[in-house]
């Protein structure tokens, strides 16, 4: 009994002498409401959002802390649904697969995550790679390296000579024959075989190609490369394990397959009709833009050399015409989910991605909105995406208000997640 009292004793005074850190801010970026507060006080208990007021509130002890946001305009951390932690595309990239070790490739996503967090981008998802991803996300789950909360797909799941097959411009004693377990399949069967391949791996959620890509050493950009069947078969079991689905997509027909099929958002969406688009609202699945990325293609495939000689004309054919399908999308009442494609760029320039949207139509307020309560409601995390009493402490600010210059966002100057705070400028 003396050792139950001695432990609430000693918890009660734990908790009572725990630090508050109260951030005045200048204003608060209300993404629920739709508005910005100005002068409010943020009261930070652990790693939750203890209390939100208005006005510059005081600690209540000694122990707490002030920061003082006062000239900042401060917004929940910012979520990422489209990104590839573990690289960073260079001229190098298809040597690379030839060259790195896993254990290299996972000393580079441990920068690649620290840039990402530290741009202001609390929580990510991760949309393939070796399936090094899913040990990055424990690793920072498990606080042994800093970045953002990750929900990692593992290995993307593709068709033989799909966007997604590693094997693609190998020559044929090094090509073998992949299957479910690598992420490549054919018919229904091999499909939910390598979702749940992917479940035993510790994916949070499912990758397709559903068709061709730039970046891929293989002819067609934008060709179907999956069945209506082998997409529901995918859609259905990945249900049946909690997760979502997410469809590479740039040729119109493969779109609309992955729709048919039960995807949940469609990442690039490049030649999109308004018949997709229709098609879309109808079966409520979100369109994940990723501007910055054909941007980036776009520029890169006019120098000589940096990219193999067939990925240039689709570079070339596809990255310009991101943004204008974007735009359209939004007119005509698509719903948006941020995501960059980070990886195809620079890691850590992602907010470079609300300028493009904001160019090219979207209000300001709904570029913020898509990428903080937008996202979480995909991600189904209910504790992330604004800022509210309860939710975790994921908070960021920058120097201007984003509503008046959307560029601001390109430099946070003060990053807390979970509570902690890993810049303050």
């Amino acid at each position: 009994m003396k050792f139950f009292l001695s432990l609430i004793f000693c918890l009660t005074f734990y908790f009572s002498n725990a630090q508050d850190l109260y951030l005045h801010c200048g204003s608060v970026v209300d993404v629920d409401q739709g508005k910005v507060l100005n002068e409010m006080t943020l009261i930070v208990r652990g790693n939750k959002i203890f209390s939100v007021k208005p006005g510059y509130h005081t600690p209540n002890s000694n122990a707490d802390q002030v920061i003082d946001l006062k000239g900042k305009t401060v917004l929940p951390g910012l979520i990422d649904m489209h990104v590839h932690i573990e690289s960073e595309y260079s001229a190098e990239a298809n040597l690379n697969r030839f060259i790195l070790n896993e254990s290299d490739i996972a000393f580079r996503s441990v920068v690649n995550a620290k840039k990402t967090l530290l741009a202001g981008f609390t929580t990510v998802r991760d949309l393939g790679g070796t399936g090094v991803n899913i040990s990055l996300r424990n690793a920072v789950n498990n606080g042994l390296i800093d970045g953002p909360r990750i929900y990692a797909a593992g290995k993307s799941i593709a068709t033989t000579g799909g966007h997604a097959d590693p094997t693609n411009g190998m020559k044929k004693n090094l090509m073998e024959t992949p299957g479910p377990t690598q992420g490549v399949v054919n018919g229904a069967d091999e499909a939910r075989q390598a979702v749940r391949q992917r479940y035993k791996d510790g994916s949070d959620v499912i990758k397709i190609t559903a068709t061709g890509g730039v970046l891929s050493v293989a002819k067609n950009g934008h060709n179907p490369q999956f069945t209506v069947e082998e997409i529901k078969a995918i859609c259905e079991t990945a249900k049946d394990y909690g997760m979502h689905v997410a469809a590479h997509a740039h040729g119109d027909e493969g779109m609309q397959r992955a729709i048919l099929g039960g995807v949940k958002t469609i990442e690039h969406g490049t030649l999109m009709s308004e018949k997709t688009m229709e098609l879309m609202k109808a079966h409520k699945a979100y369109y994940v833009p990723t501007i910055t990325a054909g941007k980036e293609v776009s520029d890169k495939s006019k120098i000589k050399g940096f990219y193999p000689e067939i990925v240039v004309p689709k570079a070339a054919e596809i990255g310009p015409k991101i943004q204008g399908t974007f735009g359209q999308a939004y007119k005509k009442g698509v719903q948006i989910a941020f995501g960059t494609d980070a990886g195809v760029f620079p890691h850590g320039l992602n907010a470079k991605e609300f300028g493009y949207m904001v160019e090219a139509g979207m209000p300001a307020m709904e570029a913020i909105q898509s990428a903080t309560r937008t996202n979480a409601g995909l991600l189904m995390n209910e504790n992330i995406g604004s800022i509210a009493e309860g939710k975790l402490a994921d908070i960021i600010a920058v120097n201007e208000d984003p509503l008046k210059n959307i560029k601001t966002l390109e430099n946070v100057v003060f990053v807390m997640k979970d509570g902690k705070i890993y810049k303050q400028e």
